[in-house]
């Protein structure tokens, strides 16, 4: 029908029938669709500024279910919402990024071609996305660029730079430069604006000027081009850094002292400790997430499917989990020596503090995840006192996304993360970096104070089909970005010496 006329009747139906402004609101936690419409009803308001304005009076605590802890809340929601929107997740970014990459690499003349900003850097989020090629000929890159599928406007065109935005409203800003200057062009498109600040004072006590295009001789006006970043740092005296590392966070002095740590890498990572099969809410048998991780070069997988109370999940009660184990050992014949398979569960910590399952039963697991799901919104001492709580219990192996944060949907528990990692240090119990994008919990800040502490990381892809294993690669550049080298990661340990620290944690 749309493709036909350009419409759909029915959805023409409902935008007379309700505001389109309302669908604005359900983003915000704790207003789903029936309260949004009491709210419309009651005071016919349909604008996201005129619920805020409401919310801020204090008209809404008198509706029917509300109060003036839910108008609190809403007006919580609000602002943790316009914290959210101004950035793109970055597994949202970084495959749209990678698809036009290819596309760059395919237009005659292109050399080279990769993203910069602080999508190069792989934060957790980004702002537009930054592209850079080294072309021989930039104009037909350009002219490939602004007539990508799915532009909704051309925001800008030049020789050297251009701007797009797409459909969904994403910014797409794509500079081309000659190869001869594709290193410097790298550094200064990737920054961060604090890192490139170091290096060009660090240029300026050699005499030289460092720009996007060159390094400039301010006493003679000669210039050097660096065709690669490498050549970049050499110039300046340094070893190249890794751009997870470019934050001002002391990478140039590690430089400068030739102590940059040696990152970890993707192909470090020889175990999964958490992910999930269709005993709880996964998508495929154990056997077949084992055989998916076996492909993908996994010598140690643990399945941790859900535990009794987190219904939404399928979780499993005690008796369950028996007859899990019983069918993980019928399918590591059948595996042979190509995986081990690992008994265990990811437990939930309860609004109270307490654990899914008595410690006797969690004895008997290979292998404990602790994790929140629900109650996120406690206050800071309580809901930091029940992570704490399962940090000390003996059977807990690994805290699984420590703030149960949800990327651009839902803000984290507001923990006293230093208290956590104190606590963490004391028992050896291992923090995860979760690798899915729209976690990344732990974020890279505490991932490298948890470092600091010589508390073990597990980087997990908490995978709920095949596909989600392919999700390795942004946990590994959180780690990476959190300075960590393979030591630091339990899943980087030989298959021995992983079983051996389990068996030590009374495994």
């Amino acid at each position: 029908e749309f493709l036909s006329t350009g419409k759909l009747e029915f959805l023409e139906k409902l935008k007379k029938e309700i505001p389109t402004g309302l669908v604005e609101w359900l983003p915000i936690p704790g207003l789903g669709p029936k309260r949004a419409a009491m709210i419309w009803k009651a005071l016919n308001i349909t604008t996201f500024a005129e619920l805020e304005a409401a919310a801020k009076a204090g008209k809404l605590r008198d509706l029917p279910g509300m109060g003036a802890k839910s108008e609190a809340a809403i007006l919580e929601g609000i602002a943790s919402l316009s914290r959210r929107i101004v950035r793109i997740p970055l597994g949202r970014a970084y495959p749209i990024a990678q698809a036009l990459i290819d596309e760059f690499k395919k237009v005659k003349g292109v050399v080279d071609a990769q993203p910069g900003g602080s999508l190069r850097r792989m934060r957790d989020t980004v702002g537009d996305l930054d592209i850079l090629v080294a072309s021989k000929d930039p104009q037909a890159v350009m002219d490939m660029f602004v007539k990508l599928p799915r532009i909704h406007r051309v925001l800008g065109k030049g020789p050297t730079k251009s701007s797009i935005e797409f459909n969904d409203g994403l910014r797409v800003q794509l500079w081309v430069h000659p190869p001869q200057e594709f290193g410097t062009a790298s550094i200064y498109a990737t920054g961060s604006k604090e890192h490139n600040i170091r290096l060009r004072e660090m240029a300026l006590a050699k005499d030289l000027s460092l720009s996007d295009h060159s390094f400039k001789n301010i006493i003679d006006g000669s210039e050097i081009f660096c065709a690669t970043e490498e050549e970049v740092y050499d110039v300046l005296g340094l070893p190249w850094i890794p751009p997870e590392l470019r934050e001002d966070r002391g990478e140039i002095q590690a430089a400068k002292a030739n102590k940059l740590p040696k990152l970890i890498q993707k192909k470090d990572v020889k175990a999964d400790l958490q992910m999930h099969s269709t005993w709880s809410d996964g998508k495929l048998s154990m056997l077949e997430m084992a055989r998916a991780s076996a492909k993908r070069g996994m010598k140690v997988i643990a399945i941790t499917d859900h535990s009794v109370s987190l219904g939404v999940t399928g979780g499993l009660s005690m008796e369950r989990h028996k007859e899990q184990a019983k069918e993980i050992k019928k399918i590591q014949k059948q595996l042979g020596d190509s995986i081990l398979v690992l008994h265990a569960s990811e437990v939930e910590i309860r609004a109270d503090g307490t654990l899914d399952y008595p410690d006797e039963f969690l004895a008997s697991l290979d292998l404990v995840v602790a994790s929140l799901h629900t109650s996120l919104r406690q206050p800071r001492e309580k809901v930091t006192q029940r992570v704490i709580n399962a940090i000390r219990n003996p059977h807990v192996d690994i805290i699984g996304h420590p703030t149960g944060r949800l990327i651009q949907e839902r803000e984290g528990a507001d923990l006293d993360m230093e208290a956590v990692l104190q606590a963490a240090a004391e028992t050896g119990v291992a923090m995860e970096i979760n690798a899915h994008p729209a976690r990344l919990d732990l974020d890279d800040i505490h991932a490298r104070r948890a470092k600091e502490l010589g508390i073990p990381i597990a980087l997990n892809t908490d995978a709920h089909s095949e596909e989600d294993l392919d999700m390795l690669p942004y946990g590994v550049a959180t780690a990476r970005r959190a300075w960590l080298a393979k030591n630091d990661v339990i899943n980087c340990w030989p298959k021995d010496k992983l079983l051996k620290w389990l068996k030590k944690r009374g495994k």
